[in-house]
């Protein structure tokens, strides 16, 4: 039977020291650590993170100016485009990572979503060009003509099969990358660890290169020469992507993590008048003892659906026996892998303002700085490239954290710098004082724009927003790292994919929570109009920061209550501490 097969390729696992636990290469057979994984397979897919990071960020933080100058529509309107545009692609990481469990698996995953992000982007190259998807430029005393529902029309094609590109591949990206290394063996364990920083590194110089180098071609080349720049991008990637085929490691999937949780709720809810046991150890449990995850306390009403209830628990199995059906009979383990997802739930609640908050420095933040003084020299900055402070403080703390930080604090206190909810706590704090620093500078430019003429740039300097992008841009550092350090050591290993994918989310419920707030605000105030120098954004911006002090202290309850992750042999989190020690 199945349960042979497993214990003669668990004892052929053990007996070659070269060969990887729980891991096959592309033939099917157990992978041999010396010729597949480590750095050598991870590296081919971080190209694709690369370029998918520079078409997604490159489009993002310069098309609120595209929707406000070329296709002629207010502010408010174009925030909110931008915003449902990145909130999608967050959004659909859970799809990605849906697909990528139960069906494709990460490698095929990638492989067709980078796919699609080329076709969307190679076709958002080909839609600016054509001038009749586009309004005529404004001239003369005619008020300026908005785009059509044709010409918007076109343009949410292109830019929803980017989005679907995007969050296909992009919780599949880190997984894959991560099922490299051997996190059984210690060595390849810490190279994880530093795999987690190379990686947000990687993300970072893409939206670097995104809001510099590709922000300067669509200003001063051209948008379509931009836009093809990145499909053709992706297109190299994938094909080193592909190439690396024989050289990677491939994890077999235990099924739909979806599915698993379902099956427990159902169970638990058909079981829920039952009487539980005195002790865990009358529950149900299917897993050998290395693999099992040990019962716990919390949240009992879940432990009804490993409650043994006779012959009615059966179905008849492939082999014509009786065996339990798992939405009437989950296992112990099973159990407490709904009840580990459980426990993440309100960090997650609670970090989604801060991903509202950093909505603004791609919107509202880009449009303030077209409104102001940009030269150097005889050299005009794009104004969509003010985000390099932004990605350079992400860049400088992340770098100043791993070389000066984390050696001083384990000199002095012996702890390995921040833990991951420490680090989100950070993060909030950043963000907040960062919103409160943009408040103040936009009632400064407000009160020069009340005293200006129309037309022209304020006389005003453009480098009076960087303290706002320095301080989210450091928020962002703490807070992306600790987060994904948080889902992906906290979550059960089945669920890898999808704790990702649920991670992203809240930077997608960030977004469309941003386009939530734009509409109520500017429905109920006159503080968000049509045009920027006849608003207040600045009382906006101190409505954020209010929002943004109640939830960390929502926060700060929740890290409390946060237990660690629960321990067993199957089940061992990877610790950052031992990563550094070893990096």
């Amino acid at each position: 039977g199945n349960g042979g097969k497993m214990e003669i390729e668990r004892s052929s696992w053990s007996d070659d020291g070269n060969l990887v636990q729980d891991a096959v290469d592309y033939r099917g057979c157990p992978a041999n650590r010396s010729s597949t994984g480590s750095w050598l397979g991870a590296a081919s897919v971080v190209g694709i993170e690369l370029c998918e990071r520079l078409a997604t960020m490159g489009i993002a933080v310069n098309l609120v100016t595209y929707l406000t100058d070329t296709m002629h529509l207010p502010g408010a309107a174009s925030a909110n485009v931008v915003t449902d545009f990145m909130g999608t692609s967050f959004l659909l990481c859970f799809l990605g990572g849906f697909l990528a469990d139960a069906f494709l698996g990460r490698y095929l995953t990638i492989a067709i979503f980078a796919l699609v992000q080329a076709l969307g982007t190679g076709l958002l190259a080909v839609s600016t060009t054509v001038r009749h998807l586009r309004p005529p430029p404004c001239g003369g005393a005619a008020p300026c003509e908005e785009a059509t529902g044709l010409q918007m029309g076109v343009l949410y094609v292109c830019l929803y099969l980017i989005a679907l590109g995007t969050g296909g591949l992009k919780s599949s990206v880190s997984g894959f990358g991560t099922d490299q290394f051997d996190e059984h063996d210690d060595r390849e364990r810490a190279a994880m660890g530093c795999f987690f920083d190379r990686f947000f590194f990687i993300i970072s110089l893409g939206t670097l290169l995104a809001v510099t180098v590709l922000v300067y071609i669509q200003d001063h080349v051209g948008r379509s020469w931009a836009y093809g720049l990145c499909s053709g991008a992706m297109l190299v990637a994938i094909a080193v992507f592909l190439s690396g085929t024989k050289r990677y490691r491939y994890k077999r999937s235990s099924g739909s993590p979806v599915v698993h949780i379902l099956q427990v709720l159902v169970a638990a809810a058909r079981k829920r008048g039952l009487k539980q046991p005195l002790t865990a150890a009358t529950l149900y449990e299917d897993r050998p003892e290395h693999a099992r995850i040990h019962h716990t306390d919390q949240f009992r009403c879940l432990d009804s659906a490993a409650v043994m209830a006779g012959e009615e628990d059966n179905e008849v199995g492939p082999d014509g026996r009786p065996a339990p059906n798992p939405w009437k009979l989950c296992s112990v383990s099973r159990v407490e892998e709904v009840k580990m997802v459980v426990r993440l739930m309100p960090v997650w609640a609670t970090t989604i303002l801060f991903w509202t908050i950093y909505a603004q420095m791609i919107t509202f933040s880009v449009e303030q700085a077209t409104t102001m003084d940009r030269r150097i020299g005889g050299f005009e900055i794009p104004a969509a490239s003010l985000t390099v402070f932004f990605v350079g403080a992400i860049m400088l703390t992340l770098a100043v954290y791993d070389r000066v930080f984390i050696p001083l604090c384990r000199n002095l206190t012996g702890r390995p710098g921040f833990t991951n909810l420490e680090k989100i706590g950070i993060g909030l704090v950043l963000s907040i004082i960062g919103m409160v620093a943009a408040a103040i500078c936009e009632k400064k430019r407000l009160t020069v724009a009340s005293t200006a003429t129309n037309g022209t740039a304020l006389p005003i300097s453009v480098f009076m927003l960087i303290p706002q992008f320095l301080l989210v841009g450091a928020g962002e550092a703490f807070i992306y790292t600790g987060q994904l350090d948080f889902f992906i050591t906290r979550s059960p290993k089945s669920m890898k994919t999808m704790s990702t994918g649920l991670f992203l989310t809240t930077l997608s419920l960030g977004f469309f929570l941003s386009s939530a707030l734009v509409s109520l605000v500017r429905g109920a105030t006159t503080w968000l109009g049509d045009t920027i120098n006849h608003s207040r954004l600045d009382y906006f911006y101190w409505l954020l920061a209010v929002l943004g002090a109640i939830n960390l202290a929502a926060y700060l309850l929740c890290a409390m209550w946060a237990t660690p992750a629960a321990s067993s042999k199957a089940e061992q989190p990877h610790h950052a501490a031992a990563a550094d020690e070893k990096c």
